[in-house]
C-alpha cells in the first residue's frame, strides 16, 4: 500500500500501537586477525570510533569514564536494521490484520479494513493517516503480552522483505552488530532507544544484537493485569498509548528507564535528533553518530525528502558541530551478516 503508508508520519505510526563491568581494551586476538570492526572500511569514521573508545577506557587518561557510566544508546529502525520501504513493525501489523480478518467478518463492511482487505489503494488512501493507525491498532491490542510476543516470533519465521526476500530479522547491519559487541567488550552497557514498540523489539533484539529485553526502551501501550478463564494471571494489551519513545520522548525515556545520560549515541533520522543533542550536551568525552543511508545498490539511499527515516535537521546539526556521519557506501564493507558469510565462503 505505497500511497497510504508513505503518508504516515513517524509519530503517527507510533501512536497506532503505541556488559562487562570491567575496564577492557580492544581484543588483541581480534585485532591481530582482522582489527576492530572488520566490516568497517579504514578511514576517518572508523578511526574516530576506535579513538573515542580508547580514550574513555584508558585508566588515568583525561577522558577516562568509569565502566558504570559507559552508557551507549542506539536507535533501531534505520540505525541497527533496515527500515524501508515501511517500518517493519507496520508490515507486521498489516500482515496481522490480514490473518485476523476471518475472525472479523464485520471488517468487510468497515473502513479502513474494507479498503485494505480488498486491495483498494485509492479508498485506503482516502482514509489518510487515521486509517493506517486504525489498522495497526487492531493488530496490537486485545491480546495478552505473551500471545503478542508469540505472534511476532511466528511472523519473523514466515514473513520476508519485499525487496531482499529474506526474513526481516536478517536485515540487521553487520557493522553495527560489530560495534555493539566491541563496545560491550570495552565495558559499555548498550541500549536500544527506539520509537518502535518495546514489546515488538524485545522478542528478537537479544538474538540479533546481544541486547537483553531490559535494555530495550521503546514506545509502549497500556497493559492491564487480569486473571484469565483458566485462573492464570495475564497482562492484556489495551488500545491506549502509554509512552512514545520518539523525538523528544527519547531523552525523556533515557532519563526514565536508564537513569544515566549516555556518552555515546547513534541514530539515523530527525526522530533521533533530541537523543543525539541530549547525549552531546553532557560533560566530558562524548560520541554522537548518524547512519546516513547512501547505498541504493546494497540497501537504500534517502535523507531529507524521505517519508520514512527523514534526515534533515539532525544532519545539519551534525555538520555544524562535527558529529560523526557514517556513509554506508564509503564506510561499510558489508551491509548484512549474510553478505559477510558469502564473502568468507568464497575466500
Amino acid at each position: 500500500m505505497p500511497v497510504s503508508l508513505a503518508s504516515a508520519t513517524r509519530r503517527g505510526f507510533l501512536i497506532g500501537f503505541a556488559a562487562i563491568n570491567a575496564v577492557a581494551v580492544w581484543s588483541a586476538a581480534a585485532f591481530a586477525r582482522t582489527g576492530p570492526l572488520p566490516s568497517w572500511n579504514d578511514g576517518v569514521t572508523k578511526t574516530s570510533i576506535i579513538d573515542f573508545v580508547g580514550r574513555v577506557t584508558s585508566p588515568g587518561g583525561v577522558d577516562f569514564v568509569p565502566p558504570a557510566e559507559r552508557v551507549a544508546v542506539f536507535d533501531n529502525d534505520g540505525t541497527l536494521w533496515c527500515e524501508q520501504p515501511i517500518y517493519f513493525q507496520a508490515a507486521f501489523g498489516l500482515d496481522s490484520v490480514r490473518a485476523m480478518a476471518p475472525q472479523h467478518p464485520e471488517w468487510k463492511q468497515q473502513q479502513p479494513f474494507k479498503a485494505f482487505l480488498s486491495g483498494n489503494k485509492d479508498a485506503l488512501a482516502a482514509q489518510g493517516e487515521k486509517g493506517l493507525l486504525t489498522l495497526i491498532a487492531a493488530s496490537h491490542s486485545g491480546v495478552t503480552t505473551d500471545a503478542y510476543a508469540a505472534s511476532v516470533a511466528d511472523w519473523l519465521t514466515r514473513a520476508q522483505h519485499p525487496r531482499f526476500h529474506r526474513p526481516y530479522n536478517e536485515l540487521v547491519y553487520q557493522p553495527m552488530v560489530e560495534l555493539l559487541a566491541s563496545l560491550r567488550a570495552n565495558g559499555f552497557k548498550t541500549f536500544i532507544v527506539s520509537g518502535g514498540g518495546v514489546e515488538f523489539m524485545r522478542v528478537w533484539a537479544e538474538k540479533a544484537y546481544g541486547i537483553p529485553p531490559e535494555q530495550v526502551v521503546g514506545s509502549s501501550g497500556v497493559t492491564q493485569f487480569k486473571i484469565d478463564a483458566d485462573g492464570k494471571p495475564v497482562l492484556m494489551k489495551l488500545p491506549k498509548v502509554e509512552f512514545i519513545a520518539d523525538g523528544p520522548g527519547k531523552p525523556s525515556g533515557i532519563n526514565r528507564f536508564i537513569g544515566r545520560r549516555p556518552i555515546l549515541a547513534f541514530g539515523n533520522s530527525d526522530g533521533d535528533h533530541q537523543m543525539l543533542q541530549w547525549t552531546a550536551a553532557g560533560p566530558g568525552a562524548r560520541f554522537v553518530g548518524i547512519v546516513h543511508h547512501t547505498d541504493a545498490a546494497r540497501e537504500y539511499s534517502y535523507d531529507r525528502e524521505s517519508k520514512i527515516g527523514k534526515l534533515d535537521k539532525a544532519w545539519d546539526e551534525a555538520m555544524q558541530l562535527g558529529w560523526t556521519v557514517v556513509d554506508m557506501t564509503k564506510d561499510w564493507t558489508t551491509m548484512f551478516a549474510s553478505e559477510r558469510g558469502t564473502a568468507e565462503a568464497s575466500q
